[in-house]
């Protein structure tokens, strides 16, 4: 449980590559992730190319992270003949959570970039990776070696909290 209470927003990295087994360790624990009626809606993009990441980096109003991360994870998620379609985002927001852990568990910093449901954000990132058009890009998350390590803030608020 200590990455759940440990884990903050990096959008500063070292410069220095994240190893492969890291890289497959992250996309376990996404892929480990419940899902409406098993669904498994997804899909994951890997880049560690500069270029790719530099042009995601200017894809949307809030992507600058990328552009300094040695890697992006992209989860996308299939848009058609699911059992449970109005339950994707929060199935692919579930697993991008456990990317999110992993990455604090590994050592490693990530974000998680708002991309869907604004469907500008969507394309432009998919016309990016050239991702067809069968799959919804749900979001880009870049990942790299933190270059700071902040303490993450106590967010619990009793009064928020009901028994009946």
């Amino acid at each position: 449980m200590n990455a759940i209470f440990t884990r903050t927003s990096t959008r500063q990295f070292e410069p220095r590559k994240v190893e492969n087994k890291y890289i497959i360790k992250l996309i376990r624990a996404a892929m480990a992730a419940p899902s409406a009626m098993n669904q498994q809606p997804w899909e994951f993009y890997i880049t560690e190319d500069k270029e790719i990441l530099s042009r995601l980096a200017k894809s949307t109003p809030y992507a600058s992270p990328a552009g300094n991360a040695t890697a992006a994870i992209i989860p996308c998620y299939y848009a058609e003949g699911l059992p449970a379609p109005q339950m994707v985002l929060i199935d692919m927001a579930i697993a991008a959570e456990n990317i999110l852990l992993e990455a604090e568990t590994l050592g490693l910093g990530a974000v998680m970039l708002g991309i869907a449901p604004h469907e500008d954000r969507m394309k432009a990132v998919a016309e990016i990776l050239n991702i067809p058009d069968t799959l919804k890009v749900f979001t880009v998350i870049p990942v790299g070696y933190p270059l700071n390590k902040h303490e993450q803030e106590d967010r619990y608020e009793p009064s928020r909290v009901h028994t009946i």
